[in-house]
């Protein structure tokens, strides 16, 4: 009240004055108002009173909504750019814990940043990097016309992989249930000879969001020489996938965020695609169009 204008404070202090309305029903508001001239006009005044307070206080309030602000939800529907990714973002999807630390092992020690309570906490300071590294990679595949498989079998995992390939187009695909054995290094007896040697079946790029309970998986890509990206938790080897990322793997925020953003780079990739077939589209006509010229 202090900070307000004598004018406005007469204003506010007469609408706090006013004794509380409170309306029934449309109809019954409408007739009362609408019985005369006067209780239109009384209804004109009171709207802009309401409107004047509205106005003034407004400013005062929060400027906070649910499109400026974080949501819960946001990693799976609107994730974040891999080059707008930060540690706080990390540090938030609970990225940054691990296992029990006699669960450590020994190959994890340097993306261990300490001991708390007996749980190993990741140094996010690598996950990041490695993180980068990873969305640098799905970008360069996709851009060059390759597919890319992201694989989380757990039940929490499954709208995660969806999204993530949804998001990259018709060269993204997910797993969300088991991976049966043998569908990379026996793909002639699951597809059958026609398919297995006219359609890609084997894929550019596999993305593992639990990377332990699809060890068999990770064996096929290896026999295959496909290359495999994985989020490793501190009792598991980080050697077992090409492109490590250093993460707490039973989380489904860190999941949903790492997919989010592994998905977003494959999206850009796919567009750098079509921005270069463009180009060599224009290029081509532009050099038919002048043999024409000189033909003539």
């Amino acid at each position: 009240m202090a900070a307000l204008c004598p004018a406005r404070r007469r204003l506010f202090s007469a609408l706090l004055r006013q004794p509380c309305r409170s309306f029934t029903s449309a109809t019954e508001s409408s007739e009362k108002i609408l019985q005369s001239q006067d209780d239109w006009t009384a209804f004109q005044l009171d709207r802009a009173e309401r409107t004047t307070l509205v106005d003034v206080f407004s400013k005062f309030g929060s400027a906070q909504t649910r499109d400026n602000t974080w949501q819960p939800h946001h990693p799976l529907h609107r994730p974040t750019a891999p080059r707008d990714l930060t540690l706080s973002a990390l540090l938030a999807a609970g990225a940054h814990l691990g296992h029990h630390s006699s669960l450590l092992n020994p190959n994890f020690v340097p993306y261990a940043y300490g001991t708390r309570a007996g749980i190993t906490i990741i140094d996010l300071e690598r996950t990041l990097p490695h993180l980068r590294r990873a969305a640098s990679l799905v970008r360069a595949v996709v851009s060059r016309d390759g597919t890319v498989v992201f694989v989380g079998t757990r039940t929490d995992l499954r709208p995660t992989v969806l999204k993530a390939a949804q998001r990259i187009g018709s060269q993204g695909y997910h797993v969300g249930e088991k991976w049966l054995p043998g569908t990379l290094t026996n793909k002639v007896h699951f597809f059958g000879p026609e398919v297995a040697q006219s359609e890609r079946v084997v894929p550019d790029l596999v993305v593992f969001l639990n990377p332990i309970p699809n060890l068999h998986a990770i064996r096929e890509c290896a026999i295959e020489h496909v290359p495999t990206i994985g989020i490793v938790d501190s009792n598991v080897d980080p050697r077992i996938v090409m492109y490590p990322i250093p993460a707490n793997d039973e989380s489904t925020r860190t999941a949903e965020l790492i997919a989010g953003v592994l998905s977003i780079a494959g999206r850009e990739g796919a567009e750098l695609a079509a921005e270069r077939a463009q180009k060599r589209a224009r290029s081509a006509r532009s050099m038919a169009k002048h043999r024409t010229l000189e033909v003539d």
